[in-house]
């Protein structure tokens, strides 16, 4: 199902995109997975080719095009891999995007450049240890000290987190202020900084080749030329731009649960029982059915959400309701699919079994299902 805002030039990027994904990725993914990494050659390819931050001004090396290019990007990175699509995405269009939007001059300069060729890889340090969904809770403090901050904490979860180049760390500028939100702020916290560490890489029940890792600050100097935007909005900052990212992580679901029915028909089509392919028995069509409608819905809604968030709507309640149905819908999706897998579900060798350990994550990052309906609730002025 086609979305409205899609052209010609839409096609020929996606053609474009495949063509190398078909040479450069989907050959290795399974080797990516075991090694539990996506290479830095494979990040130069892609910066080569256009296809990271493909929005960035040509001013700063990105192609100016406008976020339907982005969604176009992700289903193709997500097509091939959760593991793939979690890093590339949040590096392009989750944490890029604040330096284009609050960044100075001089800020632009430094670091967009590096982000469209590859050469620079980021990430954005919120979770904390004692800190996820109440992000006013956050104990990471910067102290001002001259012309620097002091800055002192840890992160958790952080997509990218090992191979960072930089990382945008919220941290608390003021920790009296109140309310606690109040006092937060956007420090770059780029690699080689002294004190500043990369913590180990986690290890996650899925999405092995994606990068997750902890984000360690003891004492570190960061000048203030690296304060994003200004101190003490750096929770309004977040706020603005998590409707893009929940819509971001929501698209990712829907191309997952897309490709879980792909392979699920491929699958019982070609897998004889009792002298039949197991695509003729009545329960295989009905359970089919009953996910190809759902997948259905949530492409429909996508495609409306993007041509709207493209328009710069305000979308906070309609995202947050695609969010948590489509990430919930997806879990629902894989467990139907592997079990239509029968045992060979159950095998690493099947796709279906990394893409049911991969999405159960998706509806807890970028805010939990349960905030995803607080937010809705509040939007209902309940």
């Amino acid at each position: 199902m086609k979305g409205t805002f899609l052209t010609e030039e839409h096609e020929l990027f996606r053609k474009s995109l495949r063509k190398m994904l078909d040479k450069e990725a989907y050959p290795f993914y399974e080797k990516w997975e075991a090694e539990r990494e996506i290479p830095r050659s494979f990040w130069t390819k892609m910066g080569e080719n256009g296809f990271l931050c493909p929005w960035v001004d040509e001013t700063y090396g990105g192609l100016g095009l406008d976020f339907s290019y982005s969604m176009v990007l992700i289903e193709e990175l997500e097509r091939v891999g959760q593991g793939l699509a979690s890093g590339m995405c949040l590096h392009s269009d989750i944490v890029s995007p604040y330096i284009a939007e609050l960044g100075t001059e001089e800020q632009k300069q430094r670091w967009l450049p590096g982000c469209v060729s590859g050469e620079l890889i980021n990430a954005i340090g919120m979770t904390e240890p004692g800190a996820g969904s109440d992000l006013a809770g956050i104990k990471t403090t910067a102290r001002l000290n001259g012309d620097h901050y002091i800055l002192n904490g840890e992160k958790t979860f952080i997509t990218n987190g090992t191979i960072a180049d930089f990382a945008i760390v919220v941290c608390k500028t003021d920790p009296t202020a109140q309310p606690a939100h109040r006092g937060i702020s956007l420090l770059v916290v780029e690699k080689g900084m002294e004190g500043f560490k990369h913590g180990k890489k986690l290890d996650k029940i899925g999405i092995h080749s994606g990068d997750t890792g902890e984000l360690i600050f003891e004492d570190v100097k960061v000048p203030v030329e690296n304060l994003l935007g200004e101190e003490g909005k750096g929770f309004y900052y977040l706020m603005q731009n998590l409707q893009q990212e929940r819509l971001i992580v929501a698209s990712q679901c829907q191309v997952e649960a897309e490709e879980m029915l792909r392979i699920t028909i491929d699958y019982v089509k070609s897998r004889k029982a009792f002298g039949q392919s197991i695509s003729k028995f009545q329960n295989t069509q009905f359970k089919i059915a009953e996910i190809a409608t759902e997948i259905d819905i949530g492409r429909t809604y996508m495609n409306q959400l993007t041509a709207r968030h493209i328009d710069g709507e305000d979308l906070v309640k309609e995202v947050s309701m695609a969010k948590w149905w489509i990430s919930e819908m997806a879990k629902r999706v894989a467990a139907e699919c592997l079990h239509l897998h029968g045992g060979y579900g159950y095998m690493e060798e099947y796709e279906i079994a990394r893409r049911y350990r991969d999405i159960p994550v998706a509806s807890i990052y970028a805010g939990t299902t349960e905030i995803m309906k607080t937010i809705i609730a509040k939007k209902l002025d309940l």
